[in-house]
C-alpha cells in the first residue's frame, strides 16, 4: 500500500481517501434523517388535549349524540327568572321650601338651580356625601345629603291594570233622565227623573230613583158597577222605586245591565206598590261620565174596587251619569 501511494501522484491520493470517507459515512447520515424531530411546544390548552385518552372520540357539536360543551360560568347566560328586578335609584328633597342643587360635590360650587321639597331625580353617582343627579336630560346637579332622601324607584315593578277593565266598587253614581212614558201602554207622555246608585260589587249596583209624569188619555169606555160610562183621563203621577242592576260587562267602556226593583206609584190621590223589570246600557265617555239608556216596565194594580186591574206601563229613557 505504501509502495502504491508512493508511485500515484499526492492530488488523486487525496481525492480518493475522501471518497472512501463519503462512502462510509452514508449510512450514518440516512440513518439520522430517519429519526422523529423533537416535539414542538405547544400552548398550555393543546397539552390538555392532548392529555385525553386516545381512544376517546373528539365530541362534535353538530351531532345529535355528543354530550353537551360546558361553557365557563361567566359565559353562560343568565336564566331569565332568576335575573333581579332592576329598580332606578332616585332621591327626593326633603329640605325647606328651596333646595340648592348646585354644579359640583361641594358648597364652592355654583348653583346649578333651587327646588322645591319633595322633587325627585334619578341618580347618577355618590361623593362623599354629595348626591350627582340628573335635573333634565342635559343637565346634572350635586345635592347634599342632608337636603334629600334616597329611595328605589319601584314604578317600573308596579302593575298598571288595563285602563278599559278598571274596578268601580265604591263609586256612587248621579244621574238625571227625560223620556216617555206609556201609562197602560195607552198614552205617550214626559217623563223626568232622577237616580243615585251605589256600586256594591262591579256587577252590582243598587239604586234609588224618583220621577214624574203627566198623564192624559183620551175618554173611553169604562165598565162600573153603575155601567158603561165615557172617561177621560188627565192627572200627574209622581213614583219611586228601589232596584238592583245587574252588569253584564262590567268595567267596559259599553256595559250592558238588566234590572228589577220595587216602588210605589202616587196618582189621584192613591198610592199603588209596584214592580219593576228593565234593561239597558250604560256608555262611559269618561272614567267619571257615561250616557245610560234603559226601557223599563212598571207594573202595578190600578182602578176602582170593581175595576181594578194591573197596569203595564212602559218607560224609555235617556240620560247622563256621574261617578264619584
Amino acid at each position: 500500500m505504501n509502495s502504491l501511494t508512493r508511485r500515484l501522484p499526492r492530488p488523486l491520493v487525496t481525492a480518493l481517501l475522501a471518497g472512501l470517507m463519503l462512502a462510509l459515512a452514508a449510512p450514518v447520515l440516512a440513518a439520522d434523517s430517519d429519526a422523529p424531530a423533537p416535539p414542538a411546544p405547544v400552548p398550555a390548552d393543546t397539552e390538555r388535549d392532548a392529555a385525553a385518552p386516545a381512544d376517546e372520540p373528539a365530541s362534535d357539536p353538530a351531532s345529535p349524540g355528543a354530550p353537551p360543551s360546558l361553557a365557563p360560568a361567566a359565559s353562560r347566560p343568565a336564566f331569565p327568572g332568576n335575573a333581579p328586578a332592576v329598580s332606578t335609584r332616585k332621591v327626593r328633597l326633603t329640605g325647606s321650601a328651596r333646595n340648592v342643587v348646585r354644579t359640583g360635590p361641594g358648597d364652592r360650587y355654583a348653583i346649578a338651580g333651587v327646588f322645591p321639597r319633595k322633587a325627585t331625580f334619578p341618580v347618577i353617582a355618590k361623593s362623599g356625601d354629595w348626591y350627582n343627579v340628573r335635573l333634565s336630560e342635559s343637565e346634572t346637579g350635586w345635592v347634599h345629603s342632608s337636603l334629600c332622601r334616597e329611595f328605589d324607584d319601584m314604578a317600573d315593578l308596579e302593575f298598571s291594570p288595563n285602563p278599559k277593565l278598571y274596578s268601580r266598587t265604591g263609586s256612587y253614581v248621579l244621574s238625571g233622565y227625560s223620556g216617555a212614558y206609556a201609562f197602560d201602554r195607552k198614552s205617550n207622555s214626559l217623563v223626568l227623573g232622577g237616580r243615585l246608585g251605589y256600586y256594591v260589587f262591579d256587577r252590582l249596583q243598587v239604586e234609588g230613583n224618583v220621577a214624574w209624569t203627566h198623564v192624559r188619555r183620551p175618554a173611553e169606555i169604562v165598565e162600573s158597577l153603575f155601567g158603561l160610562t165615557l172617561e177621560a183621563e188627565d192627572f200627574h203621577m209622581l213614583f219611586y222605586h228601589l232596584s238592583a242592576t245587574f252588569e253584564v260587562l262590567p268595567g267596559r267602556q259599553m256595559v250592558p245591565f238588566v234590572s228589577a226593583g220595587v216602588g210605589s206609584s202616587i196618582m189621584q190621590g192613591d198610592t199603588e206598590t209596584s214592580i219593576n223589570l228593565g234593561a239597558g246600557t250604560l256608555l262611559f265617555l269618561s272614567k267619571h261620565v257615561a250616557m245610560r239608556w234603559e226601557v223599563r216596565d212598571h207594573q202595578f194594580r190600578f182602578g176602582s174596587d170593581a175595576s181594578r186591574r194591573t197596569h203595564n206601563n212602559i218607560e224609555f229613557t235617556l240620560g247622563s251619569a256621574v261617578l264619584f
